[in-house]
């Protein structure tokens, strides 16, 4: 198991755009650092449900989702649709070492588009918590924390 360091608020990694994956080949390392690092924070922290690869130091754009139900890896994703309505949330991150939280608003239902990890199209309608997650982590894809752009 490799746990990598999650970079923190400050870094300015975290504030650039990550590349489209084009050779799927090259996510290997990707994939796997970012599944043992969130299963590591999971056990010793208690929570999270996701983390996005410039969280690791990987500008590219892929997130892993890990919940007790579902885990799944989203390559290359883009929200298609929003819904017009919104809810507010009260946010927090790795990247701020959930030593604080930010209240920001969120559309209710999304529609992404994202390839799996062998290079499979999807696309999927998210609600409620899992709309709420999935945008805080596209959002670490285009240099975005919390909401918040630099």
């Amino acid at each position: 198991m490799v746990v990598k360091e999650v970079l923190l608020l400050g870094d300015p990694a975290l504030r650039e755009a990550s590349e489209p994956v084009t050779d799927f080949n090259e996510l290997t390392d990707i994939l796997a650092d970012l599944k043992d690092t969130l299963t590591w924070a999971q056990e010793h922290y208690g929570m999270g449900r996701a983390a996005a690869a410039p969280q690791l130091g990987y500008l590219k754009r892929v997130v892993y989702v890990q919940m007790p139900d579902r885990s799944f890896y989203l390559v290359n994703p883009e929200i298609e649709q929003r819904s017009e309505e919104t809810f507010e949330v009260w946010d927090s991150c790795f990247s701020l070492e959930a030593a604080f939280f930010v209240k920001i608003p969120r559309h209710r239902v999304i529609e992404v588009q994202y390839r799996d990890e062998d290079g499979g199209m999807h696309v999927e309608e998210f609600r409620d918590d899992m709309s709420e997650l999935l945008q805080h982590e596209l959002d670490h894809l285009d240099g975005v924390i919390t909401g918040r752009p630099a």
